[in-house]
């Protein structure tokens, strides 16, 4: 019975991906508001009942967007990465992380996705939240995860892994990151890039690891 149910299976995973690539574009060129499920569904080149078949409103689609943009994209960046302390120092381990943060922001897509939200987010704050949990929010508990395997493993200093976390993030994004969001700063090269996050590194350690910075 498995093997019928299988190609259903897989058509209907291949639809659904379909719609999230469409959605994606549309959402990205037009925003929120502008966007209707008829227009969608029309360059899909289906009917608007086939999409309603996947999702139930505008709201579900743009928020299974978002889950998909940030998660898809998060763990491509974040999931090779080794912890503290396997083959490299926590200095050079750190510099690593932030600079797959800011190789993840930096991207072309989610730097359009954050503007997107920001110019939708007065008049519809329930996609403020539906991007936090799916995005911030999961990048915060992923740092807290790092963090605290660090820290009982005895690479760092026992502390709150939630704030060390958000503090290395907090200084590897200064200054640079809202600059790039309003297109007032060109793109760093590799070098520039690296040199900017080593220096949030070094900043973080004196606080949080003095004995290690």
């Amino acid at each position: 019975m498995s093997a019928e149910i299988a190609p259903d299976l897989s058509r209907s995973d291949a639809k659904r991906r379909a719609i999230l690539d469409v959605a994606s574009e549309v959402f990205l060129a037009q925003g929120y508001a502008a966007t209707s499920m008829s227009e969608i569904a029309a360059k899909l080149g289906g009917s608007k009942g086939t999409l309603y078949n996947y999702f139930r409103s505008k709201e579900e689609l743009f928020s299974a967007f978002i889950v998909d943009m940030c998660q898809r994209r998060a763990e491509a960046f974040f999931d090779p990465l080794p912890p503290i302390g396997e083959g490299r120092s926590v200095r050079e381990s750190l510099i690593e992380l932030g600079l797959s943060l800011m190789t993840f922001l930096w991207s072309e897509q989610l730097v359009t996705l954050h503007r997107v939200i920001f110019a939708e987010v007065g008049r519809f704050p329930e996609i403020g939240r539906m991007f936090y949990e799916a995005g911030p929010r999961k990048g915060e508990i992923r740092f807290t995860e790092y963090f605290e395997a660090a820290m009982l493993a005895g690479y760092v200093p026992a502390g709150d892994p939630t704030i060390a976390g958000q503090r290395l993030k907090d200084l590897v994004l200064s200054d640079v990151y809202l600059r790039m969001l309003w297109g007032v700063l060109k793109p760093l090269s590799p070098a520039e890039l690296r040199a900017h996050v080593a220096r949030s590194v070094d900043i973080f350690l004196r606080a949080f690891a003095p004995n290690l910075s």
